[in-house]
């Protein structure tokens, strides 16, 4: 094992003598390491005095967690430049060649790349964080507990490797330096977004919710990784000189894909879709499994909390609630009032949103959001339960009749995303990524036009007209 380690280290000092010579690379990093802990800390203490002059009572030690997060995550930003250009960086400048002639297997030549381009960001990250604690130190403001720190270290760890692996991702699928810096904006924005959600985190001081965002955040670097490495084809980097847009093969491949041959509706079906639905069954199961733990999971959470707050809540508290049930809508009026046309576009929509937050995400976010989905029916069985009420009869009465069709349509749907996380860190033997992501983009289609659809529009059609009726009679019993 160490010996097959011993050339990625040869791979990471050969990138390491490159970055250190060029001082345009250190020059501006020394400048933020040093520089930016300062700013950030003058920053929050003018924010914390312009705020309190209208009451907001903000306290300066508060703002410590969050400027950590910050100054650990702005060298990331700078030092992604490195990342981008460890491959298509070396082809523009002529020195590819003598690197992926040598007798490297491809996994040692990417992680040597990847060493580097992780390990430069973070020390930086580490040493500016530093000097900002330095600073908090010198000014009696309270540090962090040990717990909330070692976390915003794992964050800014995390968010190094995500977004380097993503940088050298781009960096060896593109064909020159100005693509791949176009393209770190896909880097950038989505992780600054993240970390608004991690700041809202921080403040609101939740650690167990942190946790799952470090855990997130993690999973997403190694599929990252993965991807990479599937992908990863030593002659695409010394044959393709410039990437052209051919929407005419782009629609041909998808249109071929989409068909599969097939002469007729009846042929499609009976051959072409089924023959896409055997290979994303293990996905299917998969997704099953998770909708039983998520539907158990809701339940047991609202059982677990809720029933201990109606316990303890205050007789006052409890005539608020009652209160607000009883201006809720009579469900004796829901016949009637339903959109067959309405469900249907919601529910299509819902559907489409997992696929999208699931490509985007390898199947990570598409996944979330169904768990998301099946847990609100498993709490919200337990909810009728802590009522008082039998949900047994109201769930067969109203859920059953439109789930049996829309449940499999969303179980199908959120299938697809994981299914295609799985083929994109999947190697695929002769074929780019575009080809890939465009075969993967036409079996998406096929079932969900073919089967996901119809599904959710019988779905709507039942529980617009029939579901209300149901339920309507198991509630005035």
């Amino acid at each position: 094992m160490f010996i097959k380690l011993r050339p990625v280290w040869l791979v990471a000092g050969r990138e390491l003598k490159d970055q250190f010579r060029d001082w345009r690379v250190i020059a501006p990093m020394l400048i933020l390491i040093i520089c930016f802990p300062f700013l950030m800390n003058e920053f929050a203490k003018q924010t914390v005095d312009f705020l309190n002059q209208y009451d907001a009572n903000l306290i300066l030690d508060r703002f410590v967690p969050f400027s950590v997060m910050i100054i650990g995550f702005f060298p990331i930003t700078i030092s992604l430049v490195v990342a981008l250009e460890s491959f298509v960086g070396e082809k523009e400048r002529g020195t590819i060649e003598p690197i992926l002639s040598a007798p490297l297997d491809d996994w040692q030549l990417y992680f040597g790349k990847l060493l580097v381009g992780v390990a430069t960001p973070l020390v930086a990250s580490y040493l500016s964080i530093g000097l900002y604690l330095l600073l908090v130190v010198r000014q009696d403001l309270n540090m962090p507990s040990p717990m909330v720190m070692f976390q915003l270290l794992l964050l800014t760890t995390v968010h190094a490797a995500l977004m380097v692996s993503a940088a050298i991702v781009i960096s060896a699928q593109s064909t020159s330096v100005k693509a791949a810096n176009l393209l770190a904006s896909f880097i950038v924005i989505p992780v600054a977004i993240l970390m608004q959600g991690e700041a809202v985190m921080l403040f609101w001081g939740n650690e167990r919710v942190l946790w799952l965002a470090i855990l997130g955040v993690l999973i997403l670097s190694l599929l990252l990784i993965r991807v990479g490495i599937a992908h990863f084809q030593r002659e695409y980097l010394l044959g393709r000189e410039i990437d052209s847009i051919n929407l005419r093969w782009i629609l041909k491949t998808f249109w071929w894909n989409f068909t599969g041959g097939a002469g007729s509706l009846r042929q499609w079906y009976g051959n072409v879709l089924w023959g896409t639905m055997r290979r994303i069954l293990p996905a299917v199961l998969a997704a099953a499994l998770v909708a039983l733990a998520s539907a158990w999971l809701g339940y047991d959470w609202v059982m677990s909390n809720i029933s201990g707050a109606i316990h303890d809540a205050a007789p006052e508290r409890l005539q608020k609630i009652e209160a607000g049930v009883s201006q809720l809508p009579d469900l004796t009026n829901l016949q009637g009032s339903l959109s067959a046309p309405f469900l249907f576009l919601n529910n299509t929509r819902a559907v489409a949103f997992i696929f999208l937050m699931g490509l985007f995400s390898f199947g990570v976010l598409g996944v979330l959001l169904y768990i998301l989905n099946v847990s609100v029916i498993g709490g919200l069985y337990a909810l009728i339960e802590l009522l008082g009420m039998n949900p047994l009869p109201m769930f067969v009465a109203g859920v059953l009749p439109h789930g049996v069709f829309e449940l499999p349509a969303l179980m199908i749907g959120s299938a697809l995303a994981i299914y295609m996380g799985a083929s994109l860190v999947t190697p695929q033997t002769g074929k780019s990524m575009g080809e890939v992501i465009i075969g993967l983009l036409a079996d998406w289609a096929k079932i969900f036009l073919g089967l996901v659809v119809p599904l959710l529009a019988v779905a709507a059609v039942i529980e617009a007209y029939v579901t209300p009726g149901l339920l309507t009679s198991v509630i005035t019993k």
